[in-house]
């Protein structure tokens, strides 16, 4: 059997911190690959409207950085946990201490959404001193020069956005991706995983025809605002990811 990655993308204090492990062991039992934690932050902009308005809800309820990383810590699960944000937040609570405090949490690898290759050198000397991987971002829009500095720069892995704009499960997965992944997969040994716009096991298969895995990030956020209820739900997110992963799986 050719299996893919499932990565999924969860924004931490959308449900409350406390829940957190049980989320986190929802989307392992589900067959999740690899989590990514998503640090709330007031300007989300490579955001669209369902995880920029669970990023305004988990700011409402008081969620800070310090606090992510603590859930983080209590969730003892066996599959990666990987920290998403933005540089801002990061920047104030200082690269190195957050480096460190992320590794202590369980965090493999960190992915901020808005550092380029260019300017990443002081976080990714942070990172190696604690063994932390980096993952960047490319897109469709990239020049060849910023394709091969990601590809180069990334220890973990490549996260290649499907298209241009922002997140949302609204919006289907562009077919001619796969060029991209392509040229990507020609300059690393690193996986190629695919995101923005997976919502279903029908998008998670035809990523997975010519990536190494498929990222689904709204459609998760949206489904665990409606139907986690303090857990009441876990069993509705936890058939959600199976069905997803089903996508994976050749």
């Amino acid at each position: 059997m050719n299996e893919k990655a499932l990565v999924l993308f969860i924004t931490a204090g959308d449900q409350p911190l406390d829940q957190l492990p049980d989320v986190l062991r929802a989307l392992e039992d589900g067959g999740a690959d690899a989590i990514e934690i998503g640090i709330p932050f007031s300007d989300p902009f490579g955001e669209g409207p369902t995880i920029q308005a669970s990023s305004q809800r988990s700011l409402e309820h008081g969620t800070t950085v310090k606090a992510v990383l603590d859930a983080m810590g209590q969730a003892k699960i066996g599959i990666p946990l990987l920290t998403m944000g933005y540089t801002n937040p990061v920047m104030r609570f200082g690269l190195r201490e957050f480096a460190s405090a992320s590794r202590q949490a369980g965090s493999c690898a960190t992915i901020l959404s808005d550092l380029t290759p260019d300017e990443s050198d002081a976080w990714c000397e942070a990172s190696a001193e604690v063994d932390l991987r980096t993952v960047f971002l490319v897109a469709p829009t990239s020049p060849a020069f910023r394709i091969e500095e990601v590809a180069r720069r990334s220890t973990g892995f490549v996260y290649i956005v499907s298209r241009t704009g922002v997140t949302g499960a609204e919006n289907a997965v562009p077919v001619d991706i796969s060029g991209l992944v392509t040229r990507v997969k020609a300059l690393t040994d690193k996986p190629a995983y695919v995101g923005f716009g997976i919502s279903s096991p029908e998008h998670v298969r035809l990523v997975c025809e010519f990536a190494d895995g498929a990222v689904v990030g709204s459609a998760l956020v949206k489904k665990l605002h409606e139907e986690w209820r303090d857990g009441n739900g876990a069993s509705s997110i936890t058939s959600f990811v199976r069905a997803l992963k089903a996508g994976t799986l050749d």
